[in-house]
């Protein structure tokens, strides 16, 4: 791909946000009061775009459903189109709801199977989705994508784990959809029911939903659980949709689909660019969710820029290193030192005796204090003090703390389907 290729996909850009801004006004009462003064023809390249509209948060929608409930003023027609409902997972506050008309749905779709396409999923797979199907978007979107590529689609929800794995098992599934998680988690209880997963026909497992698919001792620990597959990350959200996709050449980077969504990465303080390398917050476009449309949306997710032009895989599909680090309010300050629940996870994950883990934040006598419960599995060969020992010294030489680490009893940490929620303000 060239710097031509470039110039062409950014003159697609500002034609697609012209398009969109001109279809949902007037008839989208939340941008239309957002974007009264907006001259659509200055928009001429995207720093016009930067500088003419305003950023979109997630208070300002959580206000409007409030204030007009159930859904809100951001609709563009009449909800007599409208056939899809989804909500948020309120892991940071009151759910959104969100609804798709069948175009904007199918624009979605789209998106999934230029994932699908990119990590190699065909029409000749068996896809098991593992979650519950509730009202979060999840896989929803990645399951009616995969039905329309012509793969044999198994739903997974309302099974408990032990049923999930025989069902994958029994119809030769390559393809699990789920999250990283509870990737772990099938693993682990394959291993307890002493199944042998060396010969399963899993070929590739795609993760979501939360960093870890682009944490390396995480991706390492699924895999090593299922041995005959491949992790590949993935993110979207309820309210822009599916988003990214696995670079085929570096390890960890995520490429945004740049003809579906406008990137931009911004320091969350000053509301500027990002110095690049740096890192800074996710701010989306979605260019063809014209139905429930997000123009500058500040996703709230901490990025980092992967050095391109173009990457080596030849695409100039915006990079973010390591996927979604964390979230931008995720960052805990403990004595001064600041610590990313990512950075955490990859030295946890790389000890494989260690099942689960809960992170828990307190203060005492007016200072931060940070702990962090394990769980060890049942080998009386492995040494808990050993483990134990090692890990309080790996933490100190990353974050230059003494962290206190405590075994808990087996299975007295909560698990996971959906988001985990493993960090613990006391």
């Amino acid at each position: 791909m060239s710097k031509r290729d470039q110039q062409l996909i950014e003159q697609l850009q500002i034609d697609k946000i012209r398009k969109l801004i001109s279809e949902i006004i007037p008839e989208n009462q939340f941008y239309s009061d957002k974007l009264r003064n907006l001259d659509v023809e200055g928009i001429k390249i995207l720093d016009s775009f930067r500088s003419l509209v305003p950023f979109t948060t997630k208070s300002e929608l959580m206000e409007d459903q409030l204030d007009h409930p159930p859904y809100g003023t951001n609709l563009t027609y009449s909800l007599d189109r409208y056939t899809r409902f989804h909500q948020t997972s309120a892991t940071t506050g009151i759910p959104m709801r969100w609804l798709d008309t069948e175009e904007s749905w199918q624009w979605m779709l789209g998106n999934w199977i230029q994932i699908f396409n990119a990590v190699g999923v065909t029409k000749e797979d068996r896809c098991f989705f593992a979650f519950s199907f509730g009202p979060f978007l999840g896989f929803w979107s990645a399951y009616d994508a995969a039905c329309k590529l012509g793969c044999l689609c198994i739903p997974g929800g309302g099974m408990r784990s032990v049923t999930r794995l025989q069902v994958m098992l029994d119809n030769e599934t390559s393809v699990l959809c789920c999250t990283p998680t509870y990737a772990i988690h099938l693993g682990q209880t394959a291993k307890s029911q002493g199944v042998n997963l060396a010969n399963a026909a899993l070929k590739t497992i795609i993760v979501a939903g939360e960093p870890g698919g682009a944490v390396p001792a995480t991706k390492q620990r699924i895999e090593s659980l299922w041995p005959t597959a491949t992790v590949y990350d993935h993110h979207g959200m309820t309210e822009v949709g599916p988003v990214s996709y696995p670079c085929s050449e570096k390890a960890g980077v995520l490429h945004i689909l740049s003809a579906s969504y406008f990137a931009e990465i911004i320091d969350p303080k000053t509301l500027e660019p990002a110095e690049f390398g740096v890192g800074g917050e996710l701010v989306l476009t979605a260019l063809g969710r014209s139905a429930s449309p997000l123009i500058r949306y500040r996703t709230g997710d901490w990025v980092k820029q992967s050095k391109q032009d173009p990457c080596t895989c030849g695409t100039y599909d915006m990079g973010l290193d390591g996927g979604i680090l964390s979230r931008v309010d995720d960052m805990v300050i403990v004595r001064g030192v600041n610590i990313y629940p990512t950075a955490v996870e990859n030295i946890i994950r790389s000890y494989p005796e260690i099942i689960e883990y809960q992170v828990k934040l307190s203060t005492a006598n007016d200072l931060d204090e940070m702990s962090i419960n394990i769980e060890i599995n049942g080998d009386n060969s492995v040494n808990r003090n050993q483990i134990v020992d090692c890990l309080i010294q790996k933490l100190y030489n990353v974050f230059s703390l003494r962290i206190n680490v405590f075994v808990v009893a087996k299975n007295s940490l909560p698990r996971f389907e959906l988001k985990s929620k493993r960090w613990i303000k006391e």
